[in-house]
């Protein structure tokens, strides 16, 4: 992959992650039937790229599975809470509740590694706050858009301790494999409480979990490592911050769901404040290759 590709794949991913509230919406489901239903797709998928490839997929270690476990755990608590989002408050909501993990990150990094902050970045902890102040439509919790964008926040908050289990799981396992294991532990977690549902999933609602978990996981996923051996892993990182920018488009085409005018300066402060993070590290690090963990999708 050269340079030109591989910039091309990270766009392509944005926009595949863009889609999944999409198909969070279309599939008339439940949201735990949703995750159950993208992760067995997903990793049948995955299972058969690795073979296909002429690599074998090795059982980790004890220390291994132990790290998997969590991060299986936190993605199937990420992608059933953003689902739950999507169906309570709307695409646009969903999305930019879950675009502040970037924040929590930042938070839980000093919390949980004892890594120093810097000023820039409590400042875009700020900004984001700020933001999602201003997406919420109220502070009343009888309002159906709070509830939804308080689900989307829940699934940033699953997704930053994702990330960060991540780093502990990553260093020993390639990535297809890894996105392979923690797909299967999401389903293995999901599948008991809704296996009953599957019947009563209908022909095209099975097309778009097909999708969901083949294209917009196990193929997302494939594009972001393979776009990471080109490009810094901060510009990718910007890249995949357009994620809101493309799914709030897609939801006003197909579902006419138009986000207040307040809601869009939340999330252009949201959004903003994440790119003008990646860019400010970019000129500190340009030699920076700080690893991205699989959004096994990883989001989305």
């Amino acid at each position: 992959m050269n340079s030109r590709q591989a910039q091309l794949a990270i766009h392509l991913t944005a926009i595949l992650f863009g889609l999944t509230g999409i198909f969070g919406e279309l599939i008339q489901a439940s949201a735990t039937l949703i995750t159950a239903g993208r992760a067995l797709f997903a990793t049948a998928a995955l299972l058969l790229f690795i073979h296909h490839t002429g690599h074998r997929i090795t059982l980790p270690s004890s220390a291994a599975w132990m790290a998997l476990g969590l991060a299986g755990a936190l993605l199937a608590i990420h992608w059933t809470s953003f689902f739950v989002a999507v169906k309570i408050g709307g695409i646009a909501i969903a999305t930019l509740g879950f675009a502040s993990f970037p924040a929590f990150i930042t938070l839980l990094e000093g919390l949980l590694f004892h890594e120093r902050t810097q000023p820039s970045e409590w400042l875009v902890v700020g900004l984001v706050t700020l933001g999602l102040v201003l997406v919420t439509p109220s502070f009343d919790f009888r309002d159906q858009a709070t509830i939804g964008l308080a689900w989307g926040v829940l699934s940033g908050l699953a997704f930053a301790l994702f990330t960060l289990a991540n780093r502990k799981a990553v260093s020993r396992m390639p990535g297809r494999e890894l996105a392979c294991w923690e797909n299967l532990i999401v389903a293995a977690l999901t599948l008991p409480w809704c296996f009953m549902e599957f019947t009563t999933v209908h022909p095209l609602d099975w097309l778009w979990l097909f999708i969901l978990g083949v294209f917009c996981t196990a193929l997302s996923h494939a594009l972001l490592v393979s776009s990471l051996t080109r490009l810094k892993a901060r510009t990718a990182g910007i890249v995949i911050a357009l994620e809101p920018v493309y799914a709030i488009l897609f939801a006003a085409i197909l579902f006419a769901q138009y986000p207040s005018a307040r809601a869009l300066a939340g999330g252009a402060l949201i959004i903003g404040a994440i790119v003008w993070a990646g860019l400010r590290r970019s000129e500190s690090e340009p030699d920076a290759q700080a690893p991205v963990a699989p959004k096994a999708p990883p989001g989305d």
